[in-house]
């Protein structure tokens, strides 16, 4: 007779591997974390940049990334994604020791520029990695999991930076990057001692055989001609901009458009925070299907305009209501995010070709892009500019995006009907015809 897990089991990720790679999660975004809180301050007084200056290097960058999604994820897919993801980091370990004798705008964009670059081929690679080496029965449960624990360390690695900027010396900010560089050292070490996936192991034959396989020519197409793939990812780009107004414009709006005290702003990303933490297994469960993905996002699109609805109406409140209603609408676009992210895996998971995933995690890459790059500016002109009326666009461009994202999955799953799957990987929806491939410290 099988024992009932206990509370403090159930509060942890699924599988040893997944706390192995909530562990690295973690490590990876303390890392990261202690550098972007100073990176303002980095960039202005050591490298000598004025605001528009980063500005316009982060955009150039970001183009970059744009471009080489897609080819820096089929590399992934033809190397092994956990080698390419081990790569990077050690990769962005080296890189972030340069950051301290830089100085001047086109050192910071060559820098920024190869740093994006290098972060998009490890994000595509370590997505691919993950989507492949988890069962489908756990695999949503431990990127949520996995999820939280990113929070968890970009809270950690804030702490630390904010430690470096209270010093106000800038020596001490200049020198900043060693800590990361040291952090992501060791989060490269991890990464080479994780177990292989099937895909980590590729031979030139298997890789011909499905090829041939999926195309009697031989040839692969792009990812990008799977252009329901790519709507679906558009769809979930603009469902994705629930960033922007947790960030930007309800910030800003609060500033400017309310009486609210600007030290509730505090209290609104702490609690964004926690939720996050605390929220995120939970919401993820039953998106393990295309349709419970979709379920995920319609409660996703229900929260986000139904926050536009309730911040909208504190231009016009005073004192404590303003307040309460304020937190209220953070909270709702923190529950459009935790739902978000769930559909998220569930469909990039479900409607990938398994051998192809970090090319595929390139076009998820690209699709997302398209759908939100254009927010912040949008977004933050729509609601300070047209008020009420601004804030029903952003509920109406939303709400589109909800009802467009389901024709759009439903045509991906059946275009990838018709593609070849790895050996024993079930199709969408269905229940796998036998037990899959586990690595080796995963429990049965």
């Amino acid at each position: 007779m099988l024992a009932m897990p206990t509370w403090i089991e159930r509060l942890l990720p699924p599988s040893p591997l997944a706390r192995r790679l909530s562990f690295q999660s973690i490590l990876f975004a303390i890392g990261e974390g202690a550098f972007l809180t100073g990176s303002a301050v980095f960039f202005t007084h050591i490298v000598g940049l004025s605001a528009a200056q980063v500005g316009l290097g982060l955009t150039i960058a970001g183009l970059s990334s744009f471009a080489f999604a897609v080819p820096l994820g089929r590399f992934a897919d033809r190397v092994g994604p956990k080698r390419v993801w081990a790569a990077v980091a050690i990769t962005e370990s080296a890189l972030f020791l340069v950051w301290p004798w830089l100085h001047g705008f086109w050192q910071f964009l060559a820098m920024v520029t190869v740093l994006e670059l290098v972060g998009t081929a490890g994000h595509t690679a370590r997505g691919a990695y993950t989507l492949n080496v988890f069962s489908h029965e756990e695999r949503v449960r431990s990127l949520a999991f996995m999820r939280s624990a990113l929070n968890i360390g970009f809270t950690v690695g804030a702490m630390v930076g904010g430690l470096a900027l209270a010093t106000n010396s800038d020596t001490v900010i200049q020198w900043v990057p060693v800590f990361p560089a040291a952090i992501l050292a060791l989060n490269a070490l991890l990464i080479t001692r994780l177990p292989d996936a099937a895909q980590d192991i590729p031979t030139a034959a298997e890789s011909a055989e499905a090829a041939e396989a999926a195309h009697p020519s031989g040839k692969r197409v792009s990812v990008l001609r799977n252009r329901a793939y790519v709507a679906m990812s558009f769809f979930d780009g603009i469902l994705s901009t629930n960033q922007v107004l947790l960030n930007i414009v309800i910030p800003l709006w609060l500033v400017q458009e309310t009486d609210a005290p600007r030290v509730l702003l505090a209290w609104l990303f702490g609690t964004n925070t926690v939720l996050a933490v605390l929220l995120q297994v939970p919401a993820s469960r039953g998106s393990e299907t295309v349709s419970g993905a979709l379920r995920a996002a319609r409660i996703s699109t229900g929260f986000m305009v139904f926050s536009c609805f309730i911040v909208m109406v504190t231009h016009d409140t005073v004192g404590w209501v303003t307040i309460a209603l304020v937190w209220i609408g953070h909270v709702t676009v923190t529950g459009a995010e935790l739902f978000q992210s769930a559909g998220h895996w569930g469909l990039t998971s479900e409607l990938s070709e398994p051998d192809r995933r970090a090319e595929y995690q390139g076009a998820t890459h690209v699709g997302g892009t398209l759908g939100g790059v254009w927010a912040p500016a949008l977004f933050t002109f729509l609601a300070m500019s047209w008020g009420t009326t601004g804030w029903l666009v952003i509920a109406g461009i939303v709400l589109v995006a909800g009802v467009g994202i389901h024709p759009a999955a439903r045509a991906a799953e059946r275009n990838l009907a018709t593609l070849v799957r790895e050996p024993g990987d079930r199709p969408p929806n269905r229940p796998p015809d036998r037990p899959l491939d586990r690595p080796a410290d995963q429990p049965a």
